[in-house]
Parts: structure tokens; sequence; C-alpha cells
């Protein structure tokens, strides 16, 4: 048998590989499907590129990649015995489960066990050889497999990758045993039970005793009774009073030396009286207040907690689990596929992305968007229980709706692929992520439907100089409305004032701080707020050729399909820490905008001129070369020297500064985090320029279209290079002033001119068109103008008026922290999204939202 084995592999041995460092192995996810071993399929993993396939796909990528040889994996979840008993589920040490994968935690580990199954597979014939089978395989098979089966997840970061360590389950924390001592801990007031500290306070789990903590080398902390505590009694673990938030609490276990984590942490605060969904931490600056307010608040109210939620299942019904902290990635896509066109343009288009996705899928967008819509919308991962587990479920008295969802693994680590925020653990903003996927759909929308049409549009921005009455009208290109809140407007105005009033005299006296008080502000002031003119810093004035006062006020010149609302609720504090604004603002059912629509220049209005600010030289740069005054940049100061106390090159920081239009040092950081690795990352910054000195500005009508002001040949030998045709690089590198970055994003939202005479005009319209939006006022009917001019944005003009579908909710004290939940509604009913869990909603809770979604009204 052994021979007859190795004769069936030897066409197939140069196919077969061992995963080498680097190589990542996907056994826990098909590519295209959320399938897994615990599949009834089971997976199937390519033992030449490590990808994984469920049953329905795997055949694609043997006819696509030509390989035979796939190890199948089949986890099977088994109930227990009845009487069997209950504890840790037998992992490795009886061999039945040896599969490094993640535990399904739907299943209760005292009454299920698991049980591993993996075997060779040959296409097209699926002949079978189970493993381990050591004897008779050839030694380079048998290594190959025992690689596969110990390679770890490929979404676990390297050390090197990862400046925290990662936080362990305590051992104690399932098995803790708490006594009844009646000890209930106050909100506030709380002090060492062996000395008079106020820092630094722990609460044993298991007494409820609070002691402080350690002591420190500069003699602040504490003096160690709480260590002292656990030497006497053997209990093990203790919570930091002033860290216990909705979101969790810092827990250290004596016994293990080290922070852990207690994912029973909430159970075990709520024995001591301590409801951690009631909590709100609250700190002055000097951390001496250990306060903790009570109060009905967004957490209950966001999640609509207390109320029997009905849940729901089958197609567009399916929740998406949290990783951690990264429920802005699920809210926000549960949203974008209850939109037709996306669902039309990943879901409907499903077979043709498959089948002409890349020899690796996991890098793909498309094919990754493709299997997210289908995951969500097909039903096939959310299906409701049999009646049979409904019954046996009651006769235990454990009823619970087991909704799974589907696991955003892969999608997550594409899509936050080399952005500093999104690639992290840590909670993001949803507004931020919006645009972060909208710019990927569109860079990956090239020669196909455009999904995010759908949102954008554009906006007339109206600057007048207050001096000489004169004004200039620019357009913009924008995805959303951003809707600010202004606290003056609010209707409980007086409330507020006597609310702050008591909280400024608790902390003077170190009392409890009252009960906090919500600003309920009407919508109509906030609209109101979003048309008031606004000031414009150091305007210049081409009237008076020299700075003066200016004003400017924004309109839509086009309206969107879909409008999206976000409510500016976060801000900054003094200490730059994102906080967030308490506010109620009722955002209505329909919204009507047309009276916002941009009218352009109005008779009696004058122009400014159109010329461009002089260019200010430096004294000490006086009497140099001309050619170096005219390429003196200007580079906002601030921005480098944060860059620079990073430890990055000066030269760099200002390059990165400059390249981002001085956007500010985040938007500076993404671009040095991107060309690191560039030769010339450090050299001094060279602004080239392409036109003699003594020629008028470009920006003039008058000059002459034979002056060489053709782009960088390098330039635009890099563009072409990624398929874009030369005359439309021409365009979209001179409409951006040369900058790559920029030049490629204007290539992705301007598609490419079908007039064949365009073409053959490299060295024409040296400028972007200014009247590229001058039928930006003119009806669509809902779609693109066949009369819209190519070289502009994409958009859908139509009727101002909206009804909301959706809101996107935050619960926290800013984007850093906290939890997002969606609600939709669909076919006329509200339904809530939390996580994996999908239910019909009771009390949508509209006044709360961050981001609102609005679809424009078929009839008006």
């Amino acid at each position: 048998m052994a021979t007859d084995l190795g004769e069936l592999l030897v066409p197939y041995m140069p196919t077969i590989r061992v995963p080498r460092t680097g190589d990542r192995v996907f056994k826990s996810e098909c590519a295209f499907s959320y399938d897994s071993p615990e599949s009834e399929g089971g997976l199937y993993v390519c033992m030449n590129s490590f990808l994984g396939f469920g049953r329905e796909h795997v055949e694609r990528h043997y006819r696509k990649s030509g390989q035979s040889v796939y190890m199948h994996l089949k986890r099977h979840v088994k109930e227990k015995a009845t009487g069997a008993a209950g504890g840790a589920l037998p992992r490795r040490r009886n061999g039945k489960v040896f599969l490094d994968l993640e535990l399904n935690r739907d299943f209760n580990g005292d009454d299920y066990e698991y049980e591993d199954e993996a075997k060779l597979v040959i296409f097209p014939d699926h002949f079978e050889i189970p493993l381990p089978n050591i004897e008779e395989l050839p030694a380079l098979v048998t290594i190959a497999c025992d690689a596969v089966l110990n390679a770890p997840s490929p979404y676990k970061k390297k050390e090197s990758d990862s400046w925290e360590e990662e936080i362990q389950v305590s051992r104690h924390a399932r098995s803790l045993r708490q006594q009844e001592n009646d000890v209930r801990i106050p909100p506030s007031g709380w002090k060492c039970a062996k000395c008079e500290m106020r820092e630094n306070l722990w609460l044993n789990l298991t007494d409820g005793s609070v002691l402080c903590g350690k002591w420190f080398f500069d003699g602040s902390g504490g003096n160690g009774h709480a260590l002292e505590h656990y030497r006497e009694t053997n209990f093990p673990l203790a919570v930091k009073l002033d860290t216990i938030t909705p979101d969790g609490a810092d827990v250290y276990s004596f016994d293990e030396e080290e922070a852990v984590l207690d994912p029973h942490i909430s159970e075990h605060l709520l024995h001591f009286g301590i409801d951690m969904l009631q909590m709100q931490r609250t700190e002055n600056g000097n951390h001496t207040d250990n306060h903790v307010q009570l109060r009905v608040s967004d957490w209950e109210v966001i999640q609509e907690t207390g109320l029997k939620l009905k849940p729901v299942y089958g197609s567009g019904y399916t929740g998406i689990k949290n990783l951690g902290n990264s429920c802005y990635l699920g809210t926000t896509m549960q949203v974008l596929f209850s939109i037709p066109e996306f669902q039309r343009a990943y879901v409907g288009s499903l077979q043709r992305i498959f089948d002409y996705s890349p020899l690796d899928p996991t890098q793909d967008f498309n094919t990754q968007m493709a299997k997210l819509g289908h995951g969500l919308l097909s039903g096939q991962y959310s299906k409701p229980p049999m009646k049979s587990e409904l019954i046996e479920q009651v006769i235990k008295e454990e009823y619970k709706q087991q909704q799974r969802g589907i696991s955003p693994k892969m999608f997550k680590a594409l899509v936050s692929k080399g952005h500093p925020e999104f690639s992290s653990n840590r909670q993001q903003d949803a507004h931020e992520f919006f645009l972060h996927l909208i710019n990927l759909v569109e860079r990956n929308s090239s020669g196909s439907e455009n999904p995010s049409d759908v949102f954008r549009f554009i906006v007339e921005e109206r600057i007048q100089c207050c001096q000489s009455q004169k004004v200039r009208y620019t357009q913009r290109v924008d995805y959303l409305m951003q809707l600010p809140a202004p606290l003056e407007a609010a209707s409980n105005r007086e409330e507020l004032i006597a609310y702050e009033s008591k909280r400024k005299e608790a902390e003077e006296n170190m009392r409890p701080l009252p009960e906090p008080v919500r600003a309920r502000i009407p919508f109509t002031a906030c609209l109101q707020a979003f048309t008031e003119p606004e000031n414009v810093p150091d305007f210049w004035s081409s009237a008076l050729q020299a700075k003066s006062a200016g004003v400017k006020t924004s309109r839509f010149a086009t309206f969107p399909e879909y409008m999206v609302v976000q409510m500016k609720k976060f801000t900054f504090g003094v200490d730059w820490v994102p906080k967030k604004l308490d506010i109620s603002v009722d955002l209505p059912d329909f919204l009507d905008l047309n009276r916002l629509r941009a009218t352009g220049l109005q008779p009696g209005e004058e122009e400014l001129p159109d010329l461009t600010p002089p260019i200010v030289i430096p004294e000490d740069t006086r009497g140099s070369s001309t050619n170096n005054s005219l390429e003196s940049p200007e580079i906002d100061e601030s921005s480098v020297m944060q860059l620079a106390e990073m430890g990055f090159p000066l030269e760099a920081c200002r390059k990165a500064v400059y390249y981002t239009g001085n956007m500010g040092a985040e938007m500076a950081f993404n671009w040095i985090i991107a060309h690191m690795e560039e030769p010339d990352f450090a050299e001094p910054l060279a602004v080239p320029t392409y036109m003699e000195p003594d020629l008028p500005s470009p920006s003039l009508p008058a000059i002459s279209p034979l002056l060489d002001n053709q782009p960088p040949e390098e330039s635009i030998s890099i563009l072409t290079s990624m398929g874009f045709p030369r005359h439309h690089t021409i365009k979209a590198l001179k409409a951006t002033k040369n900058n790559l970055e920029r030049a490629l994003d204007w290539i992705f939202t301007h598609p490419e001119c079908e007039d064949e005479s365009e073409a053959m005009s490299d060295t024409a319209d040296t400028e972007p068109n200014d009247n590229s939006f001058s039928n930006a006022n003119a009806y669509t009917d809902s779609s693109l103008s066949p009369d819209q001019d190519p070289s502009s944005p994409r958009v859908r003009d139509g009727p101002g008026r909206y009804e909301l579908f959706a809101f996107i909710s935050h619960m926290g004290a800013s984007t850093m922290s906290g939890h997002y939940v969606c609600h939709i509604k669909k076919e006329g009913r509200w339904l809530i999204y939390n996580d994996h869990k999908v239910c019909l909603s009771e009390r949508p809770p509209k006044d709360l939202g961050y981001m609102y979604f609005y679809r424009r009204l078929s009839s008006c």
C-alpha cells in the first residue's frame, strides 16, 4: 500500500510545497465564502498556494490553477453523552482536536466536544488519503501536511508588527467563586480598607475588598495592600475601580502576575452591585474624584436593552461578528449592502467576479466584496434553529437564539492593509471608514459599474470678499453632508446651564457629580448652522491684491441618489483626545434639501479676477536665482515639526506635508508610511516648474498653447505602465499639478473620455475645465446625464427630497472607544444589527444616531 500511495503521488510531487516563513495558510475560511472546517462540506486547502476553499468553490480553483492535491479538513461538533462530566474542552491531549482553529463559542463547552478529521484529496477523481499516514506517505508529503496542520492563523500579527503584548484570558475567570457577603460598592467615595489611599484602588472580585495597589518608584501609587490581601487569602483577581466602563475594565491576576482578560467581568461586577451597562467613567485632571455615574445610558437606549427583541433570519438578516473593536466595519457594510446598487455590483455579478478573480482571491477587493455581500444576502449563514433544537433548549431551560453571523477576518485584513489605523485592533470612526471604503470602491471599479456613484455629489462654494463685495464660485466633490450641532440652540438650554453650575460646584467640593443632562438640539437649528456663512482664514482677495476678510457659503450643485448625513458629534478636548458631544437631534424621516440647491453667479454679482496670489520670497533668499524663488512651496511648518518629532527625516516630513497639500499631520503621516522605502525618501524637496519666469501665470487665459508645459515624462510613464491611456494620464497630471498620488485619484474619479479627438490633444487643456460642472443644476432623472462632460465627476443629480432608511449609532465617550450598532428599515419595518445579532427593532433611537442614510424619493 505504501508503494501504491507513493506511486500515486509521484506525478503531483512537484506541486506539493512545505509552507515557508511568510506563507499564509488559510485553513479556517474559504476564499470565496464563509465555509470553514465546521461547515457541512468542510474546507479544502490547496497544498501549493495554501488557500482554503469550500466544497462549492474548490473545483473552480482546480480548473483555474491546475493544482490537484488538497487537504480536506472537517471538524465534527458533537453533543456529549448524557451524564458526561463537564469542564474543559478536549483539545490536543486525546488527539481528537488537532487543528489550530478557534473553538466555536456558539456551543457551550460543557455540552459539546470537538473531533477533527483530515485527509488528502486528489482531483479530479477525488481520491482520498486519510491522515495521519506517516508510514505510507512520502516524507515530503508528511512534512508538508504537518506544517499545514500546525500553521498559525494568517491573521495573527507577528510579534515585531505589534507594539502591544496580547492580553490572555485568566485561567481563574471561568471558575471564580464569589463570596455571598452582601458587599455593595458605592458609586463614589472609595478608600483603601487598610489605609487612607484614594488612588490606584483595586476591587477584589472574590470578597469585594477595596485595597490600594503597588507603590511606584516615585513614592506614588499605593501601599501594596491589594497584593498583601492576595497573599493572605489567595483570592486571585482584582479590577481597578477607575477603569470600569461599558467597554470593560483593567483586570489583574495576582496568581498569574500579569494583566488578564475576564470574559465574565460584567457578571462578576454585578455581584457587587456594579452594572457595567449603566456606567460612565468621569475623571478630573488629577484622577482623584473616582466617580462613577449611573443613569439610563446610551448603551441601553441604542441597543434597546430590556426589550424582548425578536431575532430574524434569512436573506439580508445575517449579522457580522465583532473581531474586537471591528463594529465600525460591520455596521458600515450592513448599510452599504442594503443598497441595491451595491447588491447589483457585487452580488449580482458574483459568478463573473469569482470566475475572473486572480489566483490569490484573498487579495482581490472585488472578490472579497462579492464574498461579503453574498454572505450577508444569501441567507445561507442565517438559518433559524430547528424545532427539535428549540424543544431541547426549553427542556434544558437554556433557550438561546443561536445567531452566529459571519466573520469578516479576511475582508478586514484586505481593506485595512497598509492603513495605520484600520489595520490595528483599536476602535475607529465609522465615518472615516466609510470614506476609506468608498475610495477603495472607486479604485477598483475601473471598467465596471461603480456603486459609489450613488453617494457622489458636487458642492458649490461661494466666497465673497467683504471689502470689494466681489465673489468667486468653485466646485468640489463630496460624499456626505456634515451637519454641525450648535449647542447654543439647544431647546433645554436653561437646564444645561443649571447642570454646568452644579457640576463645577461638585468638582470644587469633591462631591459626586449630578446626573448629566443631554442637550436637545432641533434639526432645523442644525440645518440653519450648515447654511450659515463662515469666515475664510487668510483670505487673499484678487480684487484688492491683498489679504482681506472673506466669507464662504456652501450649497448643493447636485443632489446624490443617496444622501449620507453625519452629525458632527465629535470634537477635540484640550488634551487632544477626541470627545463626544452628549446631544440628541431628532432627524426627520423625510428630508427636503431643495432649498439648498446652488444657483451659481447671480445677476448683479461681480466675479473676483482670476489671479493667483504672489509668491512670497523670504528675505534670506532674495537675490538668489529666479528658478529657486519660483520653487519655494508653501509648507505647514507645524505639521512638519510634528512629524519630525516622531523621528522621521526633516526633508521627508517637508515632502510629506507638501505632497498632501498641507492637509495636516495625519495625512502627511500616511504619505510617509507609503513612501518610506523609496530611495529618495529623505532627499530635499524639489518642486518642478514648467514655465519661463517672465511668462504670465498659467491660470491666465492669455497663455500660449505652445509652451512646454508638459508633465514630466517619468510621471507619465509610471501611470501609463498601470494601463491608463497616455492622454488621460497627461490630463490627470496637469489637473493635479503633477502630483502622482492625486493624479491617480483623479483618473479613478474622472472616467476616460470616449471622444477620439480628445485623445489626440495631448498638449491642450493646460488646466482642468472650469466649466466641467456647468450642467450640474440640470435634473437627469436620477441617472447619469448623456450630455455630461466625461472628464467631470460622475454624479446622479435629481430632486433633493429623501427618506431615511438606515442610521449608525455610536455608544461611548470618543471615537477611540465604545461600540457601533446600526438600524436599517427593510420591508417597512426597522431592524437592529448589533454585531452577529439581527432583531426586529422596537424603539429605533433616531435621535441618538451618528450617521444617517437617506434614499431619494422616487416621486415628489
